[in-house]
């Protein structure tokens, strides 16, 4: 990382710290670092930062570092570093709302897997009320120019009825009233 001017940096940063505090309810400044964040997280091996050096970095001012890191798109939101935090900080929020930050700033090169998978998801439930497993893999697969992932898996799944030979969807008996939820979300600019 370099030589840091941690005034400077906590100056220049402050309000995006303050922004991030507002959002999630959580005062990450009330973080002294035990660690347990990152000791009980399932998916620090896969991290380049730990959580509790993601909320370090905020407390220091280092938002550019936090928004570019890896570690914002691994975490699965499972709340497990929520739980075990004895300062309350609703970490999982914290890295939530860095994701929002991070596209809004421009910072996607760890996130395409990420965005892309998102997307699927929502779009098979939006199209047919509910998730429409082998629909998302196919087409996840295709928008991360990997379209034979995973191929391994599909007679064996088959062979054992997990899977149709030919995937069809169908629409769930509420699918208008899912529909109207996704309306709703997208008027009120959530």
């Amino acid at each position: 990382m370099g030589e840091l001017d941690v005034s400077q940096t906590l100056e220049k940063n402050r309000s995006f710290v303050d922004a991030v505090i507002e959002e999630t309810g959580s005062d990450i400044r009330q973080c002294y670092q035990c660690g347990k964040c990152s000791g009980g997280c399932p998916g620090s091996f896969a991290m380049d930062y730990l959580p509790n050096q993601i909320i370090r970095m905020l407390m220091l001012g280092m938002v550019d570092e936090a928004l570019k890191s890896k570690t914002i798109w691994v975490c699965m939101s499972c709340n497990t570093c929520t739980t075990r935090c004895v300062r309350d900080i609703d970490v999982a929020a914290v890295m939530d709302d860095l994701r929002k930050e991070a596209i809004r700033h421009g910072y996607m090169e760890n996130a395409a897997n990420v965005v892309a998978c998102n997307n699927t998801f929502l779009w098979t439930v939006r199209s047919w009320g509910r998730l429409f497993d082998a629909g998302l893999l196919m087409i996840y697969n295709m928008k991360t120019s990997n379209p034979m992932k995973d191929m391994q898996f599909a007679l064996p799944m088959m062979m054992r009825g997990k899977s149709p030979v030919i995937p069809i969807p169908h629409k769930i008996k509420g699918a208008k009233e899912v529909q109207k939820i996704f309306e709703k979300t997208k008027q009120e600019g959530k």
